[in-house]
């Protein structure tokens, strides 16, 4: 116990709990200013300094530290606490709310194909903010859709856990690739020039733009490394993607096989590519499902080559884009970070959930 403060002769003593609790408060940097300048009253009074001299010390008023001192005689602990306010009264009840849902979820405006936050007012007699509120509170988007494509392939099960399970436990000595083509890459070249971002505004752009030709990306994202293999060609048939398998056997050690994981694209089926294939026999092919590039992890590498150098990029012949994209290839290479895939072969699970619930919400 600590001596009692005297200047009005009550005393204001800790237990040792009230002690280690108070002088926490004091020490932990994430605890209020307002709770540690309370703790720090009654700490100091318990030492026996005086009202007045705690009062100096702090560099508050005297009232304020006799009235810390008197919620700590009635209430110990507790009463240093806030006390909770009142607050606004709540104003939209739990049916209301039930509504927007509802109506959100299961209906659509006349003439439209989804609800708006005035559409929705307008026809609940409630306010445009409240709606607003409402869907953010649960998430409710209807102005965004996206696409979807269930896999129809009737190989779905095995190859999942085919393509997963080397993901999951790699085969020894040997290279696991994700192959694939970005197709129809567009050499654009904005009419106007580009005003560049500054504060406060964003980079901005015309939306018309100069067609300069296309090509095609041939890709092989090593799943160990996160190196990348490219190569750009004029076309995407056979002839192009044997040649850049040729690419590939170059850079391969030939000491490893080779496993790649690639859709099912005619291209990586025809005779010519099979004939090519037969002569090595270190190659191991693994096709995804239909409609589940997802799987492919190249996929994931070309959405960020098109978000940081295609999208916003300005080129005035296929030449330059291409250079673009070399570009873009080597300083994937000069830092390489493979994707973490974590998701075991459970995934079909989680496959069968979405399916169910989108078919059964497809009306007969």
């Amino acid at each position: 116990m600590h001596p009692p403060t005297t200047e009005t002769g009550i005393s204001v003593e800790l237990t040792r709990e009230e002690l280690r609790v108070l002088d926490s408060w004091m020490r932990c940097r994430k605890t209020e200013r307002v709770i540690a300048v309370r703790a720090d009253i009654i700490l100091r009074l318990s030492r026996g300094a005086t009202i007045s001299a705690v009062a100096e010390g702090l560099d508050i008023s005297t009232p304020t530290v006799r009235r810390w001192r008197a919620r700590f005689l009635a209430q110990r602990i507790d009463g240093l606490a806030d006390k909770p306010r009142s607050g606004t009264p709540r104003r939209i009840s739990d049916s209301q709310v039930q509504a927007v849902v509802t109506k959100t979820l299961e209906s659509a405006p006349k003439g439209a194909t989804h609800w708006s936050t005035r559409d929705m007012a307008r026809e609940l007699g409630m306010s445009q903010s409240s709606i607003s509120r409402i869907w953010r509170a649960l998430g409710l988007k209807p102005h965004i859709a996206e696409t979807l494509q269930l896999s129809n392939d009737p190989d779905l099960v095995e190859k999942v856990r085919d393509i997963v399970g080397l993901y999951m436990n790699p085969p020894d000595n040997a290279m696991l690739l994700c192959v694939d083509e970005k197709t129809q890459i567009q050499a654009l070249n904005r009419t106007q020039p580009v005003l560049p971002m500054r504060p406060g505004q964003a980079e901005r752009r015309t939306h018309e733009y100069e067609r300069h030709g296309t090509t095609t990306l041939f890709a092989a994202l090593d799943t160990a490394t996160g190196n990348v293999i490219g190569k750009c060609h004029k076309r995407h048939r056979s002839v192009e993607f044997i040649k850049f398998l040729d690419t590939i056997e170059a850079s391969v050690p030939k000491t490893l096989d080779v496993h790649m994981v690639l859709d099912n694209y005619s291209t990586h089926k025809s005779e010519a590519v099979k004939n090519w294939l037969a002569l090595r026999p270190r190659y191991h092919l693994h096709f995804t499902p239909t409609h589940a590039s997802w799987i492919n992890q190249v996929e994931t590498w070309f959405g960020i080559l098109t978000r940081r150098q295609i999208k916003r990029g300005s080129h005035t012949s296929v030449k330059q884009l291409e250079c673009a994209i070399k570009a873009f290839v080597d300083r994937t290479n000069k830092d390489p970070k493979p994707f973490n895939w974590t998701k075991s072969a459970d995934i079909l699970a989680s496959i069968l959930r979405f399916s169910t619930r989108t078919l059964g919400a497809i009306p007969d």
